[in-house]
């Protein structure tokens, strides 16, 4: 497979403090693969990295073979990366079908758009039913569909997803990670920040845990999640197995 996301050596500072320090990643086409790590450990960092909010003090980021380390996001989102951020960001005094829309605000192609909302509602059944009510009224787990939704809608060639599952119910983050493996299905590489790290390995191809934003770990899901030091620190008796993916 050949590389879309290329991170590499990148290190970022808020002030003198430093979150990530020499991290190097790779994302193919058609791959998942999910970054793990304690809280503080710069994972969400390393996305907000990737998409331009926060610059890189050393390294870089190369997307599709371009380097995109001096890019300001807009750019980066119209090149195909789109990031589903913590807390998802949803606005809830707007309609579902307002927020969806918001996704779209930087393409032209108004009749191509309607079609894509259509297909999301038919994907996602109780957001066509909420359409034209406030997002306010949407659970948890809706409000994730939407932000999904909306985050399709900018034609996305790498979804990041920063920790999606937080919050939601097991019927919810089940339903999650089925979506996760049908966008992937589909052709989209998605970059996955998750807490929940057995589902996580499960439907990953790659795996990276960072350790006070540093890179601990990386390689087969599988491999990783039988190594004791991620056994002890994040895969509870609770937690899931990988399956095959």
């Amino acid at each position: 497979m050949a590389p879309l996301l290329s991170v590499s050596g990148l290190s970022v500072s808020y002030g003198r403090v430093s979150a990530l320090t020499d991290v190097s990643l790779t994302v193919n086409e058609g791959e998942i693969v999910t970054v793990l790590g304690a809280n503080g450990a710069g994972k969400s960092t390393l996305l907000r990295a990737i998409l331009g909010a926060v610059p890189a003090k050393a390294g870089g980021i190369a997307f599709a073979d371009e380097d995109v380390t001096a890019e300001p996001p807009h750019k980066r989102i119209a090149r195909g990366i789109v990031l589903v951020p913590e807390g998802r960001r949803i606005l809830i005094s707007l309609t579902v079908e307002e927020n969806l829309l918001l996704g779209a605000h930087m393409r032209a192609d108004a009749g191509t758009v309607r079609r894509e909302i259509d297909a999301i509602y038919g994907r996602f059944p109780n957001l066509a039913e909420r359409r034209h009510m406030a997002a306010s009224c949407l659970s948890g787990g809706e409000q994730q569909m939407l932000a999904i939704g909306r985050a399709m809608l900018a034609k996305p060639k790498l979804m990041m997803l920063d920790e999606p599952s937080l919050g939601l119910s097991p019927l919810f983050v089940s339903k999650l990670f089925d979506l996760i493996r049908e966008l992937n299905r589909d052709g989209l590489a998605i970059l996955l920040v998750e807490q929940n790290t057995g589902k996580a390995l499960s439907v990953a191809h790659q795996a990276t845990v960072l350790e006070l934003g540093r890179v601990l770990m990386a390689g087969d899901p599988k491999a990783l999640a039988a190594d004791p030091r991620l056994q002890e620190a994040y895969l509870g008796e609770g937690e899931a197995a990988p399956a095959q993916h």
